[in-house]
């Protein structure tokens, strides 16, 4: 049985006559740079997200970039932040100039620890950037007294996380700022790149307006050197669409997850902790197993995909050289030992029971 990692097109399937439909009246108004269709959805997602603003843009990384500009980081600035996650969130980091500080993450939630961030602060120190990795939220509380103590910003790494909430409160509103990425396999996916930045704060909004559309908050005004980083009216067309069933999504995605578990429970493997007082949306299924590599192999060659979500953390990255090493042995072991398996809305019993009959005869 092949069984891919995410089923885009059953999905779309099952939404097609509602976006086809729907982008072809968007192509009949013509009207493709910040029309009616992105204007609605960031008016709807920030709904949906109990945020004030909602601002769409180009794709996550952007988001990431935009955010920390709109925050007032600056060059030379440390922000500490997760070595186990894609690069986009260091990268964005050093975009502006400022020095990414890695810490190690918890064994169960794979997210940063809260207890490593005190001891990286320095007097460059000006933010906190948690990643709310594979869809579970970092342990916000922690961050946010941490940051209090010290006058940090927190800056979210939302790309994995859309609709997770913690302690009755959306991520991406726990911050100051947050940054979503729409990349088409994530749980609220486009078709193609489209990312947003989420805030309550009036100024850093209107910042982020400015910054996303050429520094421009009146046409041929240019209060700021800005960016082309726009989402496209055909994207956030299929987003409002996807939108009005992201929590039916997830809640799938919980229930394939937790019939993993059940039908993993006692193997070798370590499956995925969900805690109770949050909500995980399961971007990705992952274990920590051994001898991760012979496993990926023998699972590869029977149709099944799966794969390695993050095989080299970023302070091992070349791009990162120049940056501090430090100690990080519970990102160096997972990132050893995990390995990710299918998850999506529309997997069936026997794709689930097919992934876990492979898993258990391995050897």
């Amino acid at each position: 049985m092949n069984i891919p990692m995410v089923d885009l097109k059953g999905q779309y399937e099952s939404l097609k006559d509602e976006i086809d439909s729907s982008i072809l009246q968007a192509l009949s108004e013509t009207r493709f740079i910040l029309g009616p269709n992105v204007q609605s959805f960031d008016k709807e997602a920030a709904e949906y997200l109990g945020a004030k603003h909602a601002i769409s843009c180009a794709n996550g990384t952007d988001a990431l970039h935009l955010a920390l500009l709109a925050a007032g980081i600056q060059p030379g600035d440390e922000v500490i932040t997760t070595a186990f996650t894609f690069i986009a969130t260091a990268e964005a980091i050093r975009y502006i100039g400022a020095i990414p500080v890695f810490v190690d993450i918890q064994p169960q939630s794979l997210n940063i620890d809260p207890d490593r961030i005190r001891a990286a602060i320095t007097d460059k120190t000006r933010a906190i950037l948690p990643v709310h990795l594979f869809g579970q939220a970092a342990d916000m509380n922690e961050i946010q007294a941490i940051a209090d103590e010290f006058g940090l910003l927190i800056i979210e790494d939302c790309a994995q996380s859309f609709g997770a909430r913690y302690q009755g409160k959306t991520t991406g509103t726990l911050g100051c700022v947050g940054a979503f990425s729409f990349f088409p396999s994530k749980n609220l996916g486009c078709y193609g790149d489209g990312g947003m930045v989420t805030t309550n704060d009036d100024e850093l909004a209107s910042r982020v307006r400015m910054l996303r559309n050429h520094g421009s908050s009146k046409q041929y005004h240019h209060d700021v050197i800005g960016f082309n980083s726009r989402l496209d009216e055909l994207q956030a067309v299929i987003l409002r669409i996807k939108l009005k069933h992201i929590d039916d999504y997830n809640r799938k995605r919980l229930e394939v997850a937790r019939t993993y578990n059940q039908l993993l429970a006692g193997s070798r493997f370590t499956t995925p902790n969900i805690p109770p007082d949050r909500d995980h949306v399961f971007h990705q299924y992952t274990l920590l197993c051994d001898e991760r590599d012979k496993l990926r192999e023998t699972i590869l060659a029977q149709d099944i995909a799966c794969a390695v979500y993050y095989p080299i953390p970023l302070h091992q990255q070349q791009a990162f050289h120049d940056t501090e090493q430090p100690q990080l042995p519970v990102t160096e072991s997972v990132a050893q030992r995990c390995l990710s398996f299918p998850i999506f809305p529309e997997m069936t019993s026997a794709q689930i029971e097919t992934v876990c009959e492979a898993l258990l005869a391995a050897k």
